[in-house]
């Protein structure tokens, strides 16, 4: 107990383990969504609060914008009012993916993507941030599961 009857508050070990699978949310059919196509109140967004993380796709594809919200649409639906980020949609679409992130992780797991992503469009906020970096992994394509349509091959029997 310390003095005046008030525990001292410790800071929180910092984290220095394998990065973190924050299962970035994808479409039913296991796709990341195009941005332009995303209509954030159908998929629940209002109010929710986490990480997201818009791309290019094409020839080149490149990280656009990173940043944490409290109000993931309210966020998103800006991003698309954003000329700076929709001006990549012409290189190959704009995708966006999102973790519900709790908000005392948000700044560090933003911290830590955006410094090792290095997107297109910097994002002031995120380097100002005092939180610690928390490794997560950076959304990516899944492996294709294998093909359902191979034949067995059965050994033939000499008798």
């Amino acid at each position: 107990m310390a003095l005046f009857g008030k525990k001292k508050k410790t800071a929180a070990a910092k984290y220095d383990g394998p990065p973190i699978d924050v299962e970035w949310v994808r479409n039913r059919n296991g796709k990341f969504h195009r941005l332009i196509h995303l209509d954030t109140l159908v998929e629940g967004l209002s109010g929710i609060g986490g990480v997201y993380v818009i791309w290019h796709s094409g020839v080149k594809p490149k990280w656009v914008y990173i940043d944490k919200a409290a109000d993931l649409a309210g966020a998103i639906d800006a991003a698309l009012d954003n000329n700076e980020i929709m001006d990549y949609e012409k290189h190959g679409g704009l995708f966006v993916t999102w973790s519900p992130i709790k908000p005392e992780f948000r700044g560090g797991v933003l911290r830590y993507l955006h410094d090792n992503m290095d997107p297109e469009v910097p994002n002031p906020d995120a380097k100002n941030l005092k939180d610690d970096p928390i490794k997560v992994l950076e959304p990516k394509r899944r492996d294709k599961p294998p093909s359902t349509d191979t034949k067995t091959i059965e050994p033939s029997s000499t008798t």
